[in-house]
């Protein structure tokens, strides 16, 4: 990251003042040292496949890494596999692994367990601060702010109105209906049923973590970024399939982020995603978080496995 400095309070976002903590701070992130580099987990939210969310698993391991590295040293990759998946009834245990402790660059592995048996491994390398003359970045799209779009209560709420919409497009109001889920959504542009059979694989909405985290732990919001991150990501390539298939299996295989520039991941960030391939039962996403001001925070990348069934004939095609 270029710079250890977080962006200032904006207008209208989570007031300093408010004893609101995030839950995601407070809960999922605040995990407990059981021995030097070993730590353990609890689970907060977990999606309707009662499976754990991959975010959290990211968002921990992460967590677990950061706090094996020195305070002056911040994260600028990660790069993760999901080997198994995860049971939301038990807590996680992570291993840290110290790679590697340079002058520049830290290298920490973390492996979560549960079971007995890795779900999850991730590496994970910090640099310190280090200015370049040599910069650039993409343009951020144009799109309304959060304050113009619908929340996602009021958005499920009109879904629900067509329960042909709900049937075809299950995924997104079973996750944008769930009060306890730890973020708060914007869709920009959010999809109608005529428009299911148009779709192309790309998305866009506003994201940010309830409650208020503060502008001190960069450390934290890259933790807070990482589980924000796994949320309707892979769900982005199933986007042109979705009014003919109904989906079957879908689980992340590996999740990989880049981190630019400083951020509060409690302010409203944009999440531009689309699946530029899919096929042979996976799919590939890119991602770009972006802050309100045009700054390039954060890219990912991520692959899945997509497994579909068909629920439109070809003959009323």
């Amino acid at each position: 990251m270029s710079s250890p400095q977080a962006p200032e309070d904006a207008p209208g976002d989570s007031n300093p003042s408010e004893d609101l903590r995030s839950v995601l701070v407070t809960r999922v992130l605040n995990l407990e040292p059981l021995d030097e580099d070993l730590f353990r987990g609890k689970n907060y939210w977990a999606p309707k496949t009662q499976q754990l969310f991959g975010g959290q698993i990211v968002g921990q391991a992460l967590a677990a890494a950061a706090k094996s590295v020195s305070e002056d040293v911040y994260v600028h990759s990660l790069h993760c596999y999901f080997v198994r998946a995860g049971n939301p009834e038990m807590p996680v245990l992570y291993h840290v692994e110290r790679m590697h402790t340079g002058k520049s660059f830290s290298v920490r592995s973390v492996k979560a367990v549960q079971h007995g048996k890795p779900i999850f491994i991730c590496q994970a390398s910090f640099q310190k601060v280090q200015p370049s003359p040599a910069q650039h970045q993409f343009s951020m799209p144009t799109v309304p702010p959060p304050e113009e779009l619908l929340d996602c209560a009021t958005l499920v709420n009109q879904y629900l109105r067509d329960p042909d919409f709900q049937d075809k497009y299950q995924m997104l109001v079973n996750r944008t209906a769930a009060h306890d889920m730890p973020i708060e959504i914007k869709w920009v542009n959010p999809t109608m049923l005529s428009q299911l059979q148009n779709m192309e694989p790309k998305q866009m909405f506003w994201v940010r973590a309830r409650g208020y985290i503060g502008e001190g732990d960069i450390k934290m919001h890259c933790c807070v970024a990482a589980y924000i991150s796994d949320y309707a990501f892979l769900g982005t390539a199933l986007l042109p399939h979705k009014w003919r298939h109904k989906v079957h299996f879908m689980v992340s295989l590996d999740h990989s982020m880049w981190f630019h520039a400083p951020f509060r991941a409690d302010q409203w960030m944009l999440y531009e995603c689309e699946s530029p391939w899919a096929g042979g039962s996976r799919g590939l996403v890119h991602g770009h978080l972006w802050r309100r001001d045009g700054v390039l925070a954060i890219t990912c990348a991520q692959e899945g496995v997509i497994r579909l069934k068909p629920q439109v004939s070809e003959s009323k095609l």
